[in-house]
């Protein structure tokens, strides 16, 4: 599999067909059995740490921040690739955070406790803590989790401004396909640790392949306020084939 650069890549899947295993692989977190994972071109096992964080941020799912840790410190979190000796920011560090919570529009909330804050405003603080490392690629597993509808777009569409203006990479595991289909340049199907079909949305989000992903007979359409194609409606196969 490759991820396209200055694209929108989302993975989907059914529960345990290795869909967050494949984010993690990818994030050095797990160590794969076989393959290589090659980061820019470098095999990432050659890399270190700092070099690896510096080029890639990875948020995994529901993280959770010390309590009382304010949106500020959290996302000055970001910057600990770069630090040196104490570890204390420089001007040019400080310079990084206020762009970053520029970007996710939280900088009147700098001061607030983070576990004060709504499900929707947390994961924009997790987004602008990765956005301060200033990585070319942002990994996310399954961003949407727990959030209502107005909060799940909310996040999505962030990351989608975010993609087109500051030109991230970004790799998404989602459950839910429209959302997938609908802010992916590139999807990725994967069933019981094996990649069904990658492409376009188009070529993705067909029946045939929600057939052979997921074991349900899907009804798609283009949906005519995004043009991307939509899922309506399914029903289960019933059968003996093991998702």
């Amino acid at each position: 599999m490759q991820v396209p650069q200055g694209k929108i890549t989302t993975i989907i899947g059914p529960n345990g067909c290795g869909k967050s295993t494949v984010l993690k692989a990818v994030g050095r977190i797990l160590k794969p059995k076989n393959g290589v994972v090659y980061l820019n071109g470098k095999d990432i096992r050659h890399l270190t740490t700092r070099e690896v964080a510096k080029k890639m941020a990875i948020l995994p799912q529901s993280p959770q921040a010390p309590a009382g840790l304010t949106v500020g410190e959290l996302v000055a979190y970001g910057r600990f690739p770069y630090q040196r000796g104490l570890g204390k920011l420089t001007l040019e560090d400080q310079k990084i955070i206020a762009w970053a919570l520029a970007a996710t529009r939280l900088t009147e909330l700098e001061t607030t406790a983070v576990d004060t804050l709504s499900g929707g405003q947390r994961q924009r603080v997790w987004i602008a803590m990765a956005l301060a490392q200033q990585t070319d690629l942002i990994l996310l597993d399954e961003p949407t989790t727990y959030l209502d509808l107005s909060y799940q777009l909310e996040v999505l569409e962030l990351l989608y401004r975010l993609n087109r203006e500051q030109g991230c990479t970004i790799v998404m595991v989602l459950h839910d396909l429209n959302l997938a289909a609908r802010f992916a340049d590139y999807m990725v199907a994967i069933r019981c640790g094996s990649i069904v079909r990658h492409g376009s949305p188009e070529e993705v989000m067909t029946a045939e392949v929600l057939r052979d992903t997921f074991r349900i007979d899907a009804r798609i359409i283009t949906e005519p306020r995004t043009g991307r194609p939509t899922c309506i409606s399914y029903d289960l196969i019933k059968d003996n084939i093991p998702i």
